[in-house]
């Protein structure tokens, strides 16, 4: 056996110790808990799993892979696409599944504080029974847990007008890396008090602490919901449409732009006949008092734009959502695939749009591009066919550089939801000055001295000597 088997058989014989039954060196599991679903970059396999059950687990955990200067990676669903729960060599794989109790939800004070592991939906179904939600919504929200969404500050559909997942968090607990238990913010919806480090760890991919309790806000369920389907020629109408709704200020709480390429796929994926309608869909939903008022605003502009409209139903509205929710499509075999989540100043959706497609047929790769139009979040995604040869995977890596480099040229950044996880770190640079990548270095030396916390991850390291 060699050395580093031994110090590895050591550890897990030590963890077991700690919390007996709770931790795992079976192949399938550390398989299973090595990778979220982002791209692997670098391959490791963590050299146990553990399962704490409440917050002082976590704290022995860490107190101990501090003394050991173990490398501790953090992990909710691994719905994730960025890598950030990504295994790193010699690592255990921390999961808080376990810690999924919905603590406590006061309907008055619209604030609900649970642990990190409840999963966004289940919390909505609890809140929807005070006429509450909790508004941010990833496509992942069946299964992502509420810590992954605080980690990477996850987006989705209503983002448009209710913010992304910082702008619902009050307050949080978070152990830090040498076990330390501290909590942060408030349970007001203002407060102003020192820095504030709620929002700094909130996105923060757990490289500073790990989060054990969460504080959200939690918005009114709205009194009525217009949905409207408006079908365009072409995406680059469909994303003027985009401007249109925002000269006539109207607000929606959903704002989803899919192409013609996105519409086929989801017609042969799910039996649905989108593209027989358009060449690109704007998918919208008003809500609130005003939502018939709105909705008949923005009928009015994107008709004005040769949008042609249709209000849907309840159950066509549940539909025409959930495919939006699946339009990024599964992987398939005979297909190298990429994709991406740059933000832009709405003002630049057209043309970025227009360079998107200029950048495809440079490239001879295949483009399909949904968005969260309503606040200039887009997800491009090219492809090539896996029988194109050896050079369609040089174009689909440019074609991909290329992208986020034009989508910075326009102002924009390299990450709109995802976070930076693994995957993006060669683009954070471009995006960000030496001076900002050190401060956060800077940051990171005071939360965790020894760089345990998911090393690699989310910020630039310091270049080694």
């Amino acid at each position: 056996m060699t050395v580093e088997r031994e110090v590895a058989s050591h550890l897990k014989d030590e963890l077991e110790e700690l919390l007996p039954g709770r931790t795992s060196s079976a192949p399938a599991d550390l398989r299973t808990y090595s990778h979220d679903q982002g791209p692997i970059t670098d391959s490791a396999a963590p050299i146990a799993v553990v399962w704490p059950d409440n917050t002082h687990d976590v704290q022995t955990i860490l107190k101990w892979a501090s003394s050991r200067d173990v490398p501790v990676v953090c992990r909710g669903a691994g719905s994730g696409v960025s890598g950030g729960a990504h295994a790193t060599p010699g690592c255990i794989v921390l999961s808080l599944e376990r810690m999924n109790a919905i603590l406590e939800i006061r309907p008055e004070d619209e604030v609900a504080v649970v642990e990190p592991g409840v999963v966004n939906a289940d919390l909505n179904s609890a809140a929807a029974e005070y006429g509450l939600m909790f508004a941010p919504d990833p496509a992942s929200y069946r299964w992502s847990t509420i810590g992954g969404n605080v980690a990477t500050n996850a987006g989705g559909l209503r983002c448009a007008k209710y913010g992304v997942t910082r702008d619902s968090v009050l307050a949080l607990d978070v152990v830090l890396a040498d076990g330390t238990l501290i909590h942060t913010g408030h349970s007001t919806f203002k407060g102003v008090a020192g820095y504030d480090l709620t929002a700094l760890l909130v996105g923060s991919e757990g490289t500073l602490g790990v989060v054990v309790g969460i504080t959200v806000r939690l918005r009114y369920l709205p009194e009525k919901v217009q949905t409207l389907a408006a079908f365009f020629p072409d995406v680059r109408s469909a994303a003027e449409g985009v401007l249109a709704i925002a000269r006539a200020r109207v607000q929606p709480a959903i704002l989803e732009l899919l192409d013609g390429m996105t519409m086929e796929a989801l017609d042969v994926a799910h039996g649905s006949r989108l593209a027989s309608r358009g060449g690109a869909l704007l998918l919208l939903q008003t809500d609130g008092f005003g939502a018939d008022e709105e909705a008949a605003a923005v009928r009015r502009v994107l008709t004005e734009l040769g949008g042609t409209l249709s209000e849907v139903g309840a159950a066509e509205a549940a539909d025409l959502v959930e495919l939006r929710r699946h339009s990024r499509g599964d992987p398939v075999d005979h297909e190298y695939r990429v994709g991406e989540d740059v933000a832009v100043p709405k003002s630049s959706l057209v043309r970025y749009i227009g360079a998107l497609e200029d950048i495809a047929r440079n490239q001879a790769v295949h483009l399909k591009v949904v968005a969260h139009a309503g606040d200039g979040n887009l997800h491009p995604t090219f492809w090539v066919s896996t029988t194109d040869g050896p050079g369609a995977l040089v174009r689909l890596a440019v074609a991909l550089d290329e992208s986020v480099r034009t989508a910075l040229e326009f102002g924009g950044t390299i990450t709109g939801e995802h976070g930076v996880g693994q995957y993006k770190l060669r683009w954070l640079p471009w995006e960000q000055a030496d001076e900002v990548l050190n401060l956060q270095r800077r940051i990171k030396d005071v939360f965790d001295p020894r760089g345990i916390l998911n090393p690699g991850k989310a910020i630039v390291p310091a270049v080694r000597e």
